[in-house]
Order: C-alpha cells, then sequence, then structure tokens
C-alpha cells in the first residue's frame, strides 16, 4: 500500500467513525442523562432517606431489645395484615422494620422501636430503595416505568456509552490536527460567549479523563439487563464460574426465584430458587407455621439461627409464602465478603442453605463486587464522592455533545457529518461494528436499524436527484 492511499484509507476510516460517533451519541444522549442523573442521586439513597425520614429511622439508644416475634406482633396490632419480613434494628439507635401487606392488597413497612414495640410511623414499602421517593429514583434509572422495552434500551444505551468512549478515544489520539489529543481546555472566549472550539475541547479533555469511569459503570451496570445479563448469567453458571452446582443436594425445591422472596439479594443469586420447607414437621402448628398473632411461631428461633451463623447487621427476614415456604435471610452490605442467603425451614427451625460469597465462582464474585462500586457501596463516602464526578461528566459530555451539534449544524438541517462519497466501509470499522454487535447485541440491532435508516434516506435523496 502506497503512503498516499494508507492515508486515504486512514482519512476514511476517521470519517467514518466520527459520523457514528455523531449518530450514535445524539440517539443516546437522553438516555445517558437519565441513567447519570438518576444514578448520581440513587448513590446517597441512605443519607437522604436517613435525613428525610429521620423521625421513622431512629431511636433513642438502649441496651435492652425486645424479641422479633414482639417486634413483629407489635406492627400488627398497630397495622392488621400479613407480615412479610422482618428487618433487625442494624443498630442501637436505628428502628426495626416490618412489612405487612394489608387486606387493601398495599404492602406498608412499619418503623418500631425494638426497645419499647412503639410503632413510629409507616411508609409505603419501598423494597431495596428504603423510600417511595428513592423507589421512583431506582425505577427511572432503568425506565422500568417502560416495562420490558425500557430495560432493552437502557441496555442498549450502555453498550453504546461503551462504544463512544473507544470511538471518543480514537478520535481524540493526534492526527497532526490542531486542538485534537488536547488534555486541557485552551480555545478561548468567542465574542464573549463560549465559542464551539471551548465545547470541543471540554467535551475531549471530560471524555479523556473519565472515560474508564463511563467504562466501568456501563459493564457493572449491565448485569441487570434483561438480554446481556441473562445471558452473562448462563455463561458464568454453564462454565461453573457463577452460582456453582451442589446446594441443593436432597432438598426439595420450589419453582419460586430468590428474588421474588427477598428485597435485595446478591445479584448471582437472584435466580436461584428457594427450597421447600418439609410439611411433614408442621404438626400442630397450622397452615403456615403461624401462631395466633399472626406472627410465625419460629421467628424468634429462625432470627438466632441466621445470627448464630455469623449473618451481618442490615439483614432482613422474609416470611414464609404459603405451607412449604420458607424464612429467607439475606444481606447485601457495604463490604460483599459479608453477603449472605439463609433459608430456614419454617417448621423445624433447619438451616436448608447457607451461601456467601466465598461459595461462587471467579464470575460470580468479580460480578458481586463489580455491581457493589456501581452502587457506590464498596469504599464508603469515597466510592460515592467518585461515582458521583462521574456522573457528573457524563452529564457534562451529554451538555457539550448537544451545544457543540447545535453550533455546527446548518440553518434547518440536522448537521450530521456526510456519508463517504464512494460509500466503501473501512474493513476495520466493519470488524468493530461485527464485535460491538455479537458482544452487545441489542447494539448491533441498533447498528443495523441505523444502517437500514442511513441506506433508505440515501437512496431517497438518490430518487429525488434523479427526477
Amino acid at each position: 500500500m502506497t503512503e498516499t492511499s494508507s492515508r486515504a484509507a486512514e482519512a476514511a476510516l476517521y470519517r467514518a467513525v466520527w459520523r457514528w460517533h455523531f449518530i450514535a451519541g445524539l440517539v443516546v444522549l437522553p438516555f445517558v442523562l437519565i441513567l447519570a442523573v438518576t444514578g448520581g442521586i440513587y448513590l446517597f439513597k441512605d443519607e437522604i432517606n436517613n435525613t428525610a425520614h429521620h423521625a421513622v429511622r431512629f431511636v433513642e439508644p438502649s441496651e435492652t431489645t425486645l424479641q422479633p416475634s414482639q417486634i413483629v406482633a407489635a406492627a400488627l396490632v398497630a397495622h392488621p395484615g400479613s407480615a412479610k419480613a422482618y428487618t433487625p434494628a442494624p443498630a442501637l439507635d436505628r428502628s426495626a422494620e416490618v412489612d405487612i401487606l394489608g387486606a387493601d392488597g398495599l404492602r406498608n413497612t412499619i418503623y418500631v422501636d425494638p426497645h419499647d414495640g412503639t410503632v413510629l410511623g409507616t411508609l409505603w414499602d419501598s423494597g431495596a430503595a428504603g423510600s417511595p421517593a428513592m423507589y421512583v429514583v431506582r425505577k427511572l434509572h432503568s425506565l422500568e416505568y417502560v416495562g420490558w422495552l425500557g430495560n432493552r434500551l437502557i441496555e442498549a444505551a450502555a453498550g453504546w456509552m461503551i462504544l463512544l468512549v473507544g470511538t471518543g478515544i480514537y478520535l481524540w489520539l493526534p492526527r497532526g490536527r490542531k486542538n485534537v489529543g488536547t488534555t486541557r481546555i485552551k480555545a478561548a472566549r468567542a465574542k464573549g460567549r463560549r465559542g464551539r472550539p471551548w465545547w470541543r475541547d471540554l467535551h475531549a479533555v471530560t471524555g479523556i479523563y473519565t472515560g474508564v469511569f463511563i467504562v466501568f459503570l456501563a459493564l457493572t451496570g449491565l448485569p441487570w439487563s434483561g438480554i446481556w445479563g441473562a445471558k452473562f448469567y448462563d455463561t458464568a453458571y454453564d462454565l461453573g464460574l457463577g452460582m456453582p452446582d451442589g446446594y441443593w443436594s436432597g432438598v426439595p425445591l420450589s419453582t419460586v426465584p430468590t428474588e421474588d422472596v427477598v428485597d435485595r439479594a446478591p445479584w448471582i443469586m437472584e435466580r436461584q430458587p428457594v427450597p421447600e420447607s418439609d410439611g411433614t414437621h408442621a404438626g400442630h402448628h397450622g397452615d403456615m407455621g403461624a401462631g395466633p398473632s399472626g406472627v410465625p411461631d419460629l421467628l424468634d428461633t429462625a432470627v438466632a439461627e441466621a445470627e448464630a451463623r455469623g449473618i451481618v447487621p442490615g439483614y432482613a427476614i422474609s416470611m414464609p409464602g404459603g405451607p412449604t415456604g420458607v424464612f429467607t435471610a439475606s444481606v447485601y452490605p457495604d463490604d460483599i465478603t459479608y453477603e449472605r442467603v439463609i433459608h430456614i425451614d419454617q417448621y423445624s427451625g433447619a438451616v436448608l442453605y447457607d451461601a456467601g460469597l466465598e461459595d461462587l465462582g471467579t464470575l460470580g464474585r468479580w460480578a458481586e463486587w463489580g455491581i457493589s462500586v456501581h452502587m457506590g457501596q464498596e469504599w464508603g463516602l469515597v466510592n460515592q464522592i467518585v461515582l458521583l464526578l462521574a456522573c457528573a461528566a457524563m452529564v457534562m459530555l451529554c451538555i457539550s455533545a448537544a451545544l457543540m451539534w447545535w453550533k455546527r449544524r446548518p440553518q434547518g438541517a440536522l448537521g450530521v457529518p456526510p456519508v463517504p462519497v464512494d460509500w466503501r466501509i473501512p474493513r476495520t470499522l466493519l470488524v468493530m461494528a461485527v464485535a460491538a454487535g455479537i458482544f452487545f447485541p441489542l447494539v448491533g440491532l441498533s447498528m443495523l436499524i441505523l444502517a437500514a435508516v442511513e441506506i433508505a434516506l440515501y437512496l431517497g435523496r438518490r430518487r429525488l436527484v434523479a427526477s
């Protein structure tokens, strides 16, 4: 290949990458904004919840603590219904929580002083989010309000975020062009306002310094996705590197996954089926092993057993669901080395299953660590601040990209970089597109859709010219 043809090929690749970076950026921009803003808020959900609901979440500390059954009974007296879960106070100055399903079909969290049984208040049960407001933020973050389509859109956006970082770095690399490859914002004001070069430098500098964090957030968020996450889970399981076999020997299994009975379980364990209690031990306990107060007979025993096995504070224990249901104690703490899921027979109090991080395969442990960091848990406040800055950088990238587009677009047109005249697709770009489509199926699908739109527009323009 001659030097001239080599330069031509490089220029063609640069133009093609720039065009796709531009188009993909505009398409996923609103989704990236949603992820960044809601993610930045959710990083501080515990601090927000503790401040907004301090009156029900905190109590005067005391060394005297009631039995779990007494706390649940006090909650049921104040708010009749069916007890679904119990969260012991994680510290002496914290309240206990009891989730109750009322006759109206609504599930509420009742906050109880664990030292004297006083009911402090109630909130609509919002699961792991901890409050209705944070529940809304969490649902917006995953677009669950749009159903399965929202999950797919977010998955595609996460995949495109990774590609945008990669193509952005490629475009940033120095090629003798002015202001390309910059590591600082050096463009001056233009006529008293920020000109497009200033926003271009801001976009480039922000991306080059925070790209690795954006890629990390995108990758560690993908395990929750419907297609990529499910495939990752199945592959890890098939390779023996996720949730290994062997725990269920001789234990009857239900068809209910763990995620359906607890608010927050380790991700790799969420799809594992819940074992069944041995109903032959029911004896005089009746339908579900529940006493006249509506509190399961062996709740105190189950709590004591879970704590004797070393489950750390902050755990919750769900009540048995039906005659074959089990007590399930689970915790997802800041330090994931202490994550745990324990299933206990509701009649005999026997432990049917007990697993923690050390029981997982390599990919399972990596996934759990990545998710913990993604949620701002692993390294406390430092973790939260670093990811908050990454979320702010994502917002800034979106703003600078939108402003650059707005400033460069021709009047009355979108201003999309032109298609190469010869329509040849650089081989390197084609290989990148195929690899990305295989690793991120929804990105591949969206690439095909964008390509189909481009071809349709191109053919439409040709017909107009011909006519």
